[in-house]
Formats: structure tokens, C-alpha cells, sequence
């Protein structure tokens, strides 16, 4: 990624369509500690081939899970940055399909890399459509259920294109949307009984918010 740096915040990303990272210190020196019931979950990185970047992350001594195709969402693996915040990296196209591009060792992570993803964690899937779809104008683009998991993702992003399959939940969408340009969001509308989010407090560390550019004309 590139850094664009103001003051002590720091600006992260690749270039094109997709968002970027905000870095912030916090006042407070506790350190992150995730939580599967936080609000922030993960960033994802969307590439063309997800072994390659595990070799090279592997070499240079980084740790990171090996690549699997979970389920039928995506051929991914996971790691974690220095402040203990989850990245995912995520394959354009499934486990043995045809990749998008040949990959190219020189560059990181076999280049092709995009912020894909922001993942955030719900409970209440009316409060947040309404959110991201009517009073921001975000367009869903798919719904994936979790078999045996207790959530559904729910991805949306400020895009007039629309899925070659007009079925949301349609499996063939799924690395048609890994391989967008711009960055989705993703909502994990966790089903189980009980569960409440926990959010970031102001001064502590962790997810600060969503900040969303518009150019008007």
C-alpha cells in the first residue's frame, strides 16, 4: 500500500477505486484485543492468487494461516497486523478455478492486490439496510448464508453494476464480486440469540468509524 501521512494519521491504500485505512494513535497504551462480538471485524485484500502471496508472506517470516476455500465464499487465508486487527487476503476465483491473472512474484504479494472488504458485525439487518441502502444509496449486491455458523453476509457497495446472476444468493456471483475494483462493504448479521455488539470507546483502541468522500458536481 501506499502512505499518505497528516500529522500523525496515516492514510493507507492501493491505488484505483478501492477505500483506504486510517491510522490513528490511541491516548491510551491498553492494547487491541478482538473480540468475535466486535463491530469492526476485518479488512479484506482482494488478489489474483492467494498462494503466491502466502509464499511470500511465509518467507519473509510474517505469520499467516495456509489457503482454504471456505465453504462456498472464497479461497482465502488470514492474518493479523502489528495491533492485532484481523486482514484477510481473498482469491479472485474459487479454489481450482481459472485464476485472473498469472500473478508476478517480484511485486507484493503477487500484485493485483485491492482493499476489497470492510467488514463490519450487526444484529438488527433492517436498522442497517436502511442505513446503507436508503439513506446512503449503497446497492446489495449479495447475500451469502453461513451454513452452521449463525450469520449471513450481506455485501454492499456505492456501484450501479449488478450481479450477472439476478439471484442474490447465487454461488456464481460470488468471484464475480472478488473481482470488483471498488471496495464493498461487508455486513455479518450475526442470527444467534442473545449476542450484542460491542462497540469502541472513544479513548481506547480499536474501530473508530466509516468515512464516506462524495464529489459533488
Amino acid at each position: 500500500m501506499s502512505a499518505e501521512w497528516s500529522g500523525q494519521r496515516v492514510r493507507l491504500g492501493y491505488a484505483g477505486q478501492g477505500a483506504s485505512i486510517e491510522l490513528r494513535p490511541t491516548p491510551r497504551a491498553a492494547p487491541y484485543i478482538h473480540d468475535p462480538l466486535d463491530e469492526y471485524w476485518k479488512v479484506g485484500i482482494t488478489l489474483p492468487d492467494v498462494d503466491m502471496a502466502f509464499e511470500q508472506l511465509s518467507r519473509a517470516g510474517i505469520g499467516v494461516t495456509h489457503p482454504r476455500q471456505f465453504l462456498d465464499i472464497g479461497y482465502m487465508c488470514h492474518l493479523t497486523d502489528p495491533e492485532g486487527f484481523h486482514i484477510e487476503l481473498l482469491q479472485h476465483t474459487f479454489e481450482g478455478q481459472q485464476p485472473t491473472s498469472p500473478g508476478k512474484p517480484e511485486l507484493p504479494l503477487g500484485g493485483g492486490a485491492q482493499i476489497g472488504q470492510i467488514t463490519l458485525r450487526i444484529t438488527d439487518l433492517d436498522a442497517a439496510l436502511t442505513r446503507y441502502q436508503h439513506s446512503l444509496g449503497m446497492r446489495l449486491l449479495s447475500k451469502q448464508v453461513v451454513a452452521n455458523r449463525d450469520f449471513t453476509l450481506y455485501f454492499l457497495a456505492f456501484t450501479d453494476e449488478m450481479p450477472p446472476e439476478v439471484d442474490l444468493e447465487a454461488v456464481q456471483n460470488r468471484p464475480w464480486l472478488w473481482q470488483r475494483k471498488y471496495t464493498t462493504l461487508e455486513l455479518q448479521h450475526l442470527t444467534g440469540q442473545g449476542q450484542c455488539i460491542r462497540t469502541s470507546t472513544k479513548q481506547g483502541p480499536g474501530f473508530a468509524g466509516l468515512l464516506v468522500d462524495q464529489v459533488c458536481s
